[in-house]
């Protein structure tokens, strides 16, 4: 349903307030996290507090989306809103970890359902010669999240108090809920299904199975130990059981039949891999900036300032050339444009100037920004305005399910080659008592002058060309998502944004 003019501005900016609010929720945490466990404890339980809110988000995605093609967009965004403010509140309140951490997964419920909503509400009020501008818009606002995010938590810890990392959000919540609740005016009719409750029961199931697995495996259990091997095999029959339900049931969670539409599977493949690939760089160019060459940056919102600045740079091209080029050709010229910029990562030496990361963060930010608004154009494309919700929630969903498969498949690839190469020096050393110490198997204590103070020069530099190895080694690992990215881009079909076809829809309508 289009809204009046005045009354549109003021429904996007609600839009805009909810996606900034909840995209930023992560990183704005994680700047905290360091002060947050020095006064609550539970260092080997901190883990939790974004596991939390990350399977809670990501099982909500996918029901939340099928819930508003059902009953309203509005009535679950608003639902969103109030749990995600209700669980901010209650984070701040929090006094020890495991209750921090189960007051995040409120947080979660309620960021699966804004996120997919938000983008749906926009496509349902905006006319389609506009989308691609406020796709774009929208798309710049997931990288601004991880450059003010970061930046913020860091100056709320510093001057504040950790507390209002999380009521912080509760202004911008307030004053987005008044906005679409006032002013988001919903067309009453919407298509009469049932609850797949079987279904939704499996999917929530699996997804928490997987990304404990996930999250745990590898740190606090082996991934041969009958707890991770009992997660997997959890995921596995419940996943099986929710594909067997969703083939039989009349209104399913996820139609598969969505999936024989080209231009949607490719969407949604270009969005995982690509997923992949940028996690990779945004974890691991700050350990090499910090690490290996010695910065002085405190927090990741500004070391990947540069290539944050790219993505927002391209996710607004992306959005206006939507109307001009289709959406393959767009996805293949900043496909290519990642590739180069991961291929270039992969050249780093431990000499380095910062002048060649900031190009290489530039390119790679460049790469993947367009994927941000122009894969849920591309997605929506075939689909009737009341498939939208299940549709965004679907790229949404599987566009998270990338980043936690890169960051844990990666993690792994970057901590085993940099725990051998340390083997390898402290043995030449004849120091192999040294790799015993927990400190030296965690990058993390070369970020911070003071541990890299107390360690002798030539070890120093033997580290640190360990280190820079390993995240060279990881990012050549990364170019595989990367170059299969480039070939779902290739395979993607040749349709561009046509106002035409939307006001057919709505003519049939």
């Amino acid at each position: 349903m289009k809204a009046k003019q005045g009354n549109l501005k003021i429904v996007l900016a609600g839009l805009l307030l909810a996606i900034l609010m909840a995209s930023m929720d992560n990183t704005i945490v994680a700047t905290a996290m360091g002060t947050i466990v020095g006064e609550l404890g539970g260092l080997d339980k901190f883990v939790w507090v974004t596991s939390a809110y990350m399977v809670a988000e990501m099982a909500g995605m996918p029901i939340f989306g099928k819930l508003s093609d059902m009953f309203g967009r509005k009535m679950f965004f608003i639902f969103g809103l109030i749990v995600f403010l209700l669980g901010s509140i209650l984070c701040g309140t929090a006094e020890s970890i495991i209750q921090l951490s189960i007051y995040r997964a409120i947080q979660g419920i309620g960021g699966g359902a804004l996120i997919p909503i938000a983008f749906t509400i926009m496509f349902d009020t905006v006319p389609v010669e506009h989308r691609g501008k406020l796709g774009g818009l929208f798309g710049a606002v997931f990288g601004l999240s991880s450059i003010f995010g970061p930046l913020l938590g860091a100056y709320i810890t510093d001057y504040i108090n950790w507390h209002w990392v999380f009521y912080v959000n509760i202004p911008l919540g307030l004053l987005a809920l008044v906005f679409i609740a006032f002013f988001y005016k919903e067309s009453p009719v919407h298509s009469k299904q049932k609850i797949d409750w079987w279904g939704a029961t499996t999917l929530v199931g699996a997804i928490i199975s997987l990304m404990f697995a996930l999250e745990l495996g590898g740190n606090k259990y082996s991934w041969n130990s009958g707890m991770i091997l009992g997660l997997f095999t959890i995921f596995a029959v419940l996943f099986v059981a929710f594909i067997f339900i969703e083939r039989k049931v009349t209104d399913p969670i996820i139609s598969f039949p969505m999936f024989k539409v080209r231009l949607f599977t490719t969407s949604n493949l270009l969005g995982l891999l690509s997923g992949m690939a940028f996690i990779t760089a945004s974890v691991y160019i700050p350990i090499y900036i910090q690490g290996v060459l010695g910065g002085t940056a405190t927090n990741s919102g500004l070391v990947l300032l540069p290539m944050m600045l790219g993505s927002v740079v391209s996710a607004t091209t992306g959005g206006f050339l939507m109307s001009k080029w289709s959406y393959r050709n767009i996805m293949i010229v900043f496909s290519v444009i990642l590739a180069v910029g991961m291929f270039l990562l992969t050249t780093l030496k431990p000499n380095s100037g910062r002048f060649l990361v900031t190009i290489y963060m530039i390119l790679t930010g460049l790469g993947i920004g367009a994927t941000f608004s122009v894969l849920s154009n591309a997605a929506i494309h075939h689909f009737e305005p009341s498939q939208r919700g299940s549709v965004n929630s679907n790229v949404s969903f599987i566009r998270s399910l990338g980043m936690t498969l890169g960051i844990t498949v990666f993690g792994i690839i970057q901590r085993n080659e940099f725990s051998s190469k340390l083997k390898d020096i402290f043995a030449g050393m004849g120091q192999e008592k040294m790799f015993d110490n927990p400190a030296f198997k965690d990058p993390r204590v070369l970020l911070a002058p003071e541990a890299r103070a107390h360690i002798p020069a030539p070890v120093l530099d033997k580290i640190t060309a360990a280190l820079s190895s390993s995240i060279t080694h990881t990012f050549m690992w990364a170019l595989i998502p990367t170059a299969l990215a480039f070939i779902a881009a290739m395979m993607m079909s040749k349709e561009r944004l046509d106002s035409s076809v939307e006001y057919q829809q709505a003519a049939s309508e």
